[in-house]
């Protein structure tokens, strides 16, 4: 690991202290042994459930699809084909959004958890969501599953063209990024959108990547302010700069793999204040590190089994992605 010096800022003690409580968390599930079919969500977003076993209503307009994620009744939504957007749907709490077949989802647009809480996100394929709209896009919410899907846009524009594939924002919290497939993009995956936030999200954008699949994605994989993060069991190809911990954010990032990438992990780029790290079992294939702060999260505050680098990539190019559960 190469380490820089770490620069001095008065603020950071304050702006970790939220994050860094998480390593004494309470007592441990059972661990559940990694599968690239899981029911339930491992991780922060574990006892996410949706829409659980409400009768399921497939769609394939725009209109229907609207109607069937409003509100916050218990209600599992099947989307058939690929629904064109223009900017955003909001989806109600208590939701399953659920992709039929591996070619199914949204393309120019995205999905928008506002100030929800229990939604679930599997097995969609969202597509070159152009700015302002993300592809999804989790704001003020919590217990949220987002699983097997597949982002991705293009490298042929702007890399404000686009916006993101998947930002997490305001104090979201309880979320959980599982087998996705995230391609061809500049800005991956945003936690916590601002360095003047501390207020909103101190303590909050507690967020689990694992078995995820970044290819020619080119930062933000992802970029976390303020929160507490657990990147494990990903592949990541193609980078300029892969995780990136700042604003004080706690991080554990284990038993990664990083390919053709020029920095796997940084705390010390953009903000003025830098994040923290711990690093513990990747295979990071020639790329650099760039930690100033080994951090205090070293043991999350759940169960689950990180199976060996040596694995990952069979594992994660076999098992993510739409079509795959």
């Amino acid at each position: 690991m190469r380490t820089r010096p770490p620069r001095t800022h008065a603020q950071r003690s304050a702006l970790a202290a939220g994050a860094a409580g998480l390593a004494t968390a309470a007592a441990l599930a059972v661990p559940q042994q990694a599968g690239a079919a899981e029911t339930t969500p491992i991780g922060f977003g574990a006892g996410t459930t949706g829409g659980g076993s409400a009768s399921a209503v497939t769609v394939s307009t725009l209109a229907a699809f609207r109607t069937a994620v409003t509100g916050s009744t218990a209600k599992v939504v099947k989307v058939s084909g690929l629904i064109p957007l223009s900017g955003t749907v909001d989806v109600g709490s208590n939701t399953t959004v659920l992709g039929v077949g591996s070619a199914s989802g949204f393309t120019g647009g995205g999905l928008r958890l506002k100030k929800v809480t229990n939604v679930v996100v599997r097995n969609l394929d969202i597509s070159k969501p152009l700015a302002p709209a993300d592809g999804i896009e989790v704001q003020a919410s919590t217990k949220v599953w987002i699983d097997h899907n597949s982002f991705s846009a293009d490298r042929d524009h702007d890399k404000d063209y686009y916006d993101g594939l998947l930002d997490i924002n305001h104090a979201s919290d309880n979320v959980t990024v599982s087998w996705n497939t995230f391609k061809d993009h500049f800005k991956g995956s945003l936690v916590g959108h601002s360095d003047n936030n501390a207020s909103e999200d101190t303590g909050h954008l507690k967020v689990t990547y694992h078995h995820n699949w970044f290819d020619n994605v080119n930062s933000r994989i992802p970029s976390l302010r303020f929160g507490t993060g657990h990147f494990y069991d990903n592949y990541v190809v193609g980078a300029e700069t892969a995780v990136h911990s700042r604003m004080g954010a706690q991080m554990l990032v284990e038993n990664n793999v990083f390919r053709s990438t020029g920095v796997a992990v940084t705390t010390n780029r953009s903000s003025d204040v830098d994040g923290y790290v711990n690093l513990r079992g990747n295979d990071l294939g020639g790329a650099a590190t760039e930690v100033s702060q080994v951090g205090t999260f070293t043991t999350a505050p759940y169960g689950y089994t990180a199976e060996p680098a040596s694995s990952v990539v069979a594992s994660v190019t076999g098992g993510s992605g739409a079509g795959k559960i």
